[in-house]
């Protein structure tokens, strides 16, 4: 018997969408700017983490008051939402569109969850703003992953249970937050990164909801790590 599912909640970057390398391109600006390293690695590190936390890490060692981390990361962030223009419906990440439309014609809600500040720019660049019946991000909630608000958040706009949700991620910090929250986690690309997953895909070219449900109920795990 499939384990019964209600609600599908996605992260946006990385999962949604590629907005790791516009990430990557506005960081690299911004550090290049005031003469930081700064390496795909750096920003690999960065995944899953609030703004503040991404800043922390690509400045560590000095000291930021807050008008100085407000004006950087304000900067940064324009850089970003200029390489954004270019952003087209053809770029949400395979899978994603048909497994939103399977779920929703499944009858189960559809969420999505992200530390991301631009979320709605991102989405409607996508056209897909309104695939979504909540969305969480980090104006949602007080704490950021790896604090497990946002998906409680948005399980509470679903009006689901946690146990009864499936959290898409690609970020260590996402899935550790999905966990403390007690989602089912699919972990999207490195095992490396997401091994910590119930179940762990490459991305959602191949998952359909049945199958999902199927290959969940197979683990014979609680989603309470």
């Amino acid at each position: 018997m499939a384990l019964e599912i209600h609600a599908l909640i996605f992260d946006m970057d990385g999962v949604i969408t590629d907005t790791v390398e516009l990430h990557y391109r506005a960081w690299e600006r911004l550090t290049q700017d005031e003469g930081i390293p700064f390496t795909k690695v750096d920003n690999d590190r960065l995944r899953g983490l609030s703004r503040r936390d991404c800043l922390n890490y690509v400045f560590r060692g000095r000291t930021l008051d807050e008008d100085m981390a407000e004006e950087l990361m304000t900067r940064k962030n324009v850089y970003f939402l200029d390489l954004l223009q270019h952003m087209t419906p053809d770029d949400a990440l395979p899978g994603v569109t048909r497994l939103i439309d399977e779920g929703r014609a499944a009858g189960l809600k559809i969420g999505l969850a992200s530390s991301s500040q631009n979320v709605y720019p991102v989405l409607e660049k996508l056209n897909l703003r309104s695939a979504f019946e909540a969305i969480g991000d980090n104006k949602s909630v007080a704490r950021t992953k790896p604090a497990p608000d946002v998906f409680i958040w948005t399980a509470g706009r679903l009006n689901v249970n946690p146990a009864k949700a499936v959290v898409f991620e690609d970020s260590e910090v996402g899935i550790e937050a999905a966990l403390t929250g007690k989602f089912w986690t699919v972990g999207l690309g490195d095992p490396a990164i997401v091994g910590r997953a119930h179940l762990i895909m490459p991305d959602l070219s191949d998952v359909t909801v049945q199958g999902l449900a199927e290959q969940l109920e197979k683990q014979r795990l609680e989603p309470n790590i």
